[in-house]
């Protein structure tokens, strides 16, 4: 008991990597790291949880108060009553009025979620069995990610979420995101940043995300995609400018995806 309480506390206390990854004892949503998802966790805390607190709520107190009130022993004569007006139009109306209330909002994010605004980077990501490859079409840049297995992992590496190559992005910078498949249905999640979009193979999808904060964020595919499902796990790291700046002059020569000429490496090179 003790050390179960010690190990509840001591995931309480580590909120600033609530946002990197999911923890054990964790309730809720993943901390936001995007504006989007800031919107998806607030819609859900301020409209979502009373609204179903408050029917189960009611719904429990009519339980309680029919089983008492109509009981057997205080109706030995049932009531034979089997419409009631006023009580058909309430419980129509009173649900719809509910649900344009929380239609109002939803409509509000799922909206914004789909207007990609003017992308300051672009990233293709395409899922295969069982892992994902990502290309920077404007930067000639492609690489595979494959999760890093169980004996291979470094301290503080989280298991199932670790990969070879990371996808690299800008701090505050606006990226787009082009999503397909090469054989099955995959989808490309991430928690932090309130992105998922199902990857069907001959088809592209599109979404976008803003980090607001620097870190490692962790996603998986969330499409039952065959045996090895679990297995293929996302991972975008969020650099300052000057960081990304680096790695994509260091990844135009590691990644290339076209070859380059002895004079283009030597332009890469010289940045």
């Amino acid at each position: 008991m003790k050390k179960f309480l010690i190990t509840i506390i001591a995931t309480m206390l580590m909120t600033s990597a609530w946002a990197d990854q999911p923890k054990n004892w964790q309730l809720g949503f993943q901390d936001s790291a995007s504006q989007s998802m800031t919107e998806i966790v607030s819609f859900h805390n301020n409209i979502l949880l009373p609204v179903i607190i408050a029917i189960s709520v009611f719904v429990l107190f009519l339980m309680i108060y029919v089983c008492i009130r109509f009981r057997a022993s205080n109706n030995p004569n049932p009531s034979k009553t089997t419409h009631n007006v006023a009580v058909e139009v309430l419980w129509t109306l009173i649900p719809c009025l509910i649900l344009i209330v929380m239609a109002v909002p939803s409509f509000k994010i799922l909206y914004k979620q789909d207007t990609i605004p003017k992308a300051d980077l672009t990233i293709k990501a395409v899922g295969y069995q069982w892992y994902w490859g990502y290309e920077y079409p404007d930067e000639n840049i492609i690489f595979e990610s494959y999760m890093i297995k169980d004996e291979d992992l470094k301290e503080n590496q989280p298991r199932l979420l670790t990969v070879d190559n990371e996808v690299i992005v800008p701090v505050n910078k606006v990226v787009k995101v082009l999503i397909t498949a090469n054989d099955v249905l995959h989808a490309w999640a991430l928690p932090s940043f309130g992105v998922k979009r199902d990857a069907v193979p001959g088809r592209i999808n599109e979404t976008w995300f803003k980090a607001e904060k620097v870190g490692t964020y962790y996603g998986q595919c969330s499409e039952l995609c065959g045996i090895e499902h679990a297995f293929m796990p996302i991972t975008v790291k969020v650099v300052t400018d000057e960081e990304y700046a680096i790695w994509l002059t260091e990844a135009k020569m590691k990644f290339a995806k076209e070859p380059i000429t002895e004079n283009e490496y030597k332009k890469i090179a010289s940045k």
